[in-house]
């Protein structure tokens, strides 16, 4: 069972930080092996959306309002810890920013850039792909959007 909370950067604490960082790092960094800046400058205006199973981050995403990262609101750097990926916390995870999307905003349109092998998850959420694929930070990408 995973349990959602979506908090602003400053109420996160110390421990959180260091883990949603320590995560995306395991994850975009080493296992998918691109070097790439992953502090942005944009966790600051970002909401955090944290999935805990036994007060361990097992899944998160970082989502943003229209104008911040996109013209649209946004949902990036969606991830969950490889030994927990057979839970279907992918999902959950991307509904609960969604709807944290809609909760937090008052939008419903989302665009996202998606790793191209991930499209039929996204699909599978309501996104629909635009546009041509394109590289970012080596790994192919696709433009995504959700009405």
């Amino acid at each position: 069972m995973m349990t959602i909370v979506v908090k602003t950067f400053d109420e996160l604490t110390n421990q959180e930080l260091y883990d949603l960082l320590q995560l995306r790092s395991a994850v975009f960094v080493v296992e998918q092996d691109c070097v790439y800046q992953d502090l942005d400058g944009k966790d600051s205006k970002a909401l955090h959306v944290l999935g805990l199973k036994n007060d361990k981050l097992v899944a998160y995403t970082r989502i943003f309002g229209p104008g911040i990262y996109f013209e649209e609101a946004s949902i990036g750097r969606v991830i969950v810890a490889k030994d927990e990926r057979r839970h279907d916390y992918g999902n959950q995870i991307m509904k609960a920013s969604i709807k944290a999307v809609k909760d937090h905003f008052n939008e419903t349109s989302i665009r996202i850039s998606a790793q191209c092998y991930l499209e039929k998850f996204y699909t599978n959420l309501g996104f629909k792909a635009f546009g041509d694929t394109y590289l970012e930070d080596g790994i192919p990408h696709v433009s995504m959007m959700k009405e």
